[in-house]
């Protein structure tokens, strides 16, 4: 089983799609992609976002919700969803081998019903004011702490010429 995949639920920002797309490609993550998705999915902002990594991502693309959780019942993944109104911080999370981190929908989220069928909802501690962390930014942290937490990143490995 990988050590862990990302879902991203119906997402609105190919950029943001992008850099998590780029982010897998690097740490050697799956990507699930739960659709609908706010933009076309050869969007040229998705392949600026995710430059030439893009080939090397390992993306999944489901046609809905239902799909999608097809898919993680059949493999007996955990579904971790980051939410501000998650019940658990991210750093004080016991994280699983096989976890799917979920992100929800720039604009929305998850639906309440989609919230509720994860097996943990989790969020960033954050000062008072902000609403969010942008989705890409907080995938990314979420998912460095469980790595570490894993023991789960990658063997380092020398960075290509000019890929810095």
């Amino acid at each position: 089983m990988e050590r862990l995949r990302l879902a991203l639920f119906q997402p609105d920002i190919p950029q943001n799609a992008g850099t998590l797309f780029r982010l897998s490609a690097c740490l050697g993550l799956g990507v699930d992609v739960i659709e609908p998705c706010g933009f076309v999915f050869d969007d040229r902002k998705l392949k600026r976002a995710g430059m030439d990594y893009l080939d090397r991502a390992r993306v999944v693309r489901h046609a809905s919700w239902e799909a999608f959780a097809l898919t993680l019942a059949k493999t007996g993944r955990r579904l971790v969803l980051l939410t501000t109104r998650g019940e658990h911080r991210h750093d004080h999370f016991s994280f699983l081998p096989g976890d799917t981190l979920m992100v929800g929908r720039e604009s929305s989220g998850v639906p309440p019903d989609i919230a509720a069928l994860a097996a943990a909802r989790v969020r960033i501690p954050m000062v008072t004011g902000p609403r969010s962390i942008n989705v890409a930014l907080a995938a990314a942290m979420v998912t460095g702490e469980a790595l570490r937490r894993l023991d789960g990143f990658p063997d380092e490995s020398p960075a290509e010429e000019g890929m810095e």
